[in-house]
């Protein structure tokens, strides 16, 4: 089941402007709303009312909403770790700690009397949580999230991600990442050339940096870390499978009407006998055996094409296929089209007994 946030800056917007967003995405069933105390400057009492009234109506919203804050941002505001009734009485659903206190003080924090959610960073793949863990902290109120990163070329590694990931998952604590709007224009500082997790990230389509992270089996949690991310965009993330991955995918004119309904509206399972050329969807070939599979388009084939066998291939026509490497074509497959490019990494990604789908760019 996939879990949606999305991110507010008050202090670089209007409280108007922050609550037209929420209404935005609470009608596309965004759940989380994260923000940022850690670039505020001002007096307990300013921050407390800005913050409290956005809390309050997120929570009319049934919106959590999780504040970002360090060991120094505590002190700033006169705030103990052992006392988080701040963050009680302003509305919040936990908070996140940027940095971290000795493993200690973090355990001690989850047992807080509000039931207040603490949020760990998960992006320095060191023994950090390993050590909470040793501090006996109450699990229920203990989960993770990654790092977004302003700077180009700064965001996380795949390898590295993975890595950090794995940490979390061997506790079994639930974990979250951010990915980039092409829409959105801010974030909590004053450079941003987007705002993203992963660095791979950067300038791909939303909507395929949220099936990636969902498609890794790492993360439960996807927000948009900049302000204000499009409608469209909310929109089509609002319609992701997170447990059928959908491939953006154009078609050829050469595709039949059959063809295409085997694509576009037939079920999809990776078969699990794999190879390291093809992942196979058999079912089309035994469901449409009586119909005729003409040669039509049979070009050399690339990794990422979208493939139908025709009647030169016997029992196996009408079978649909996903090619894994470039290979000669012998004239008994037809190519009927090809996952966009910005996509093909996603096929990594399918696992044997996977279901997936095809969508029209």
């Amino acid at each position: 089941m996939k879990k949606l946030g999305i991110s507010l800056y008050p202090e670089h917007s209007t409280m108007e402007k922050d609550k037209q967003y929420l209404q935005l995405a609470h009608k596309y069933g965004f759940e989380k709303v994260f923000t940022c105390l850690l670039s505020v400057n001002g007096q307990q009492k300013d921050i407390m009312k800005n913050f409290q009234e956005i809390c309050s109506f997120a929570n009319d919203l049934e919106m959590k909403v999780m504040v970002d804050i360090a060991p120094r941002v505590l002190t700033a505001l006169g705030i103990s770790y052992n006392d988080l009734s701040f963050f009680a009485d302003m509305g919040a659903y936990g908070i996140r700690l940027d940095a971290g206190f000795s493993g200690n003080e973090e355990a001690i924090m989850t047992h807080n009397p509000f039931g207040l959610k603490i949020e760990i960073n998960m992006s320095n793949a060191t023994n950090y949580l390993d050590n909470i863990i040793a501090y006996q902290p109450n699990r229920d109120n203990l989960v993770g999230s990654h790092n977004f990163y302003p700077h180009r070329y700064a965001g996380l590694s795949y390898s590295h991600f993975n890595k950090c990931c794995d940490l979390f998952k061997k506790h079994n604590i639930s974990t979250a990442a951010f990915i980039n709007s092409q829409a959105a224009t801010f974030g909590p500082w004053p450079v941003t050339e987007g705002l993203c997790t992963l660095e791979m990230h950067r300038n791909l389509p939303i909507e395929t940096q949220a099936k990636h992270l969902f498609a890794t089996g790492l993360i439960d949690e996807v927000v948009i870390a900049n302000a204000y991310a499009s409608e469209a965009e909310m929109k089509v993330l609002s319609q992701l499978n997170s447990n059928i991955l959908t491939f953006k995918t154009e078609l050829y004119n050469t595709i039949t009407e059959l063809e295409k309904k085997i694509v576009l509206d037939e079920f999809h399972f990776y078969r699990g006998d794999v190879s390291d050329y093809l992942i196979r969807s058999t079912q089309s070939r035994v469901k449409y055996k009586q119909e005729d599979f003409k040669a039509t388009n049979t070009p050399n084939i690339r990794r990422g094409d979208i493939l139908i066998e025709n009647e030169r291939y016997g029992q196996y026509k009408g079978e649909l296929q996903i090619a894994l490497q470039d290979m000669e074509n012998s004239g008994k497959t037809n190519v009927v089209g090809r996952i966009v490019p910005e996509e093909v990494f996603l096929l990594d990604f399918l696992q044997p007994w996977g279901k997936f789908q095809f969508i029209l760019e």
